[in-house]
């Protein structure tokens, strides 16, 4: 097996371990459960990153391919984060609810080399998320207008964690796009 061939393999196998998919979420729909272990340190300024965290690499990969089956998602570097960052772009043809939360291009959301990752959930969602141990507010999210909602979600460290990481990914395209859910695209 080429070494090419084997990565792709490890991918697969990493996303059936890990055990989500996005056709098994609905956006909104799931109770956010309480994050365990302490909240990792962040920068208090831009860039806004974590401190002394790493990321698994099996599950940022498998996490990237679920985002990618987002309907109209695009995964390219970012055009607004770190290098080495991967933006969530979204396809010109997706109508856009909420153009304001978006910091540049059609970027909805990226992940950083860290692990974590910026999005914008609705406000009350992205206080939640925040309360339940799950996110913290960008340095910026108290002074820009429309970002009250703008989060940076933590790494996640487990299939549990990457789980609600992606449901809450979910919830920041539906958001942002205006749609039910992230697996409903009736048009794109």
């Amino acid at each position: 097996m080429t070494p090419k061939a084997m990565a792709r393999l490890v991918v697969v196998l990493a996303t059936l371990c890990i055990g989500f998919s996005i056709s098994a979420l609905k956006a909104g729909e799931s109770n956010l459960p309480k994050r365990d272990g302490n909240r990792p340190q962040t920068t208090n300024s831009v860039p806004h990153v974590q401190i002394g965290v790493s990321p698994d690499p099996l599950i940022n990969e498998a996490l990237l391919l679920e985002v990618s089956k987002l309907p109209g998602v695009k995964i390219r570097p970012t055009v607004v984060s770190l290098p080495g960052a991967k933006g969530f772009w979204l396809n010109e043809k997706l109508t856009l609810a909420h153009p304001e939360v978006i910091v540049g291009g059609r970027e909805f959301a990226h992940i950083h080399p860290d692990g974590s990752l910026h999005t914008s959930l609705p406000p009350e969602r992205a206080k939640e998320a925040v309360e339940a141990g799950w996110a913290v507010l960008h340095p910026w999210a108290k002074q820009r207008q429309g970002w009250e909602g703008f989060v940076m979600l933590y790494t996640p460290q487990s299939k549990e964690e990457s789980k609600v990481v992606l449901q809450l990914i979910v919830e920041s395209y539906s958001f942002v796009t205006g749609r039910k859910s992230g697996v409903h695209s009736p048009k794109n």
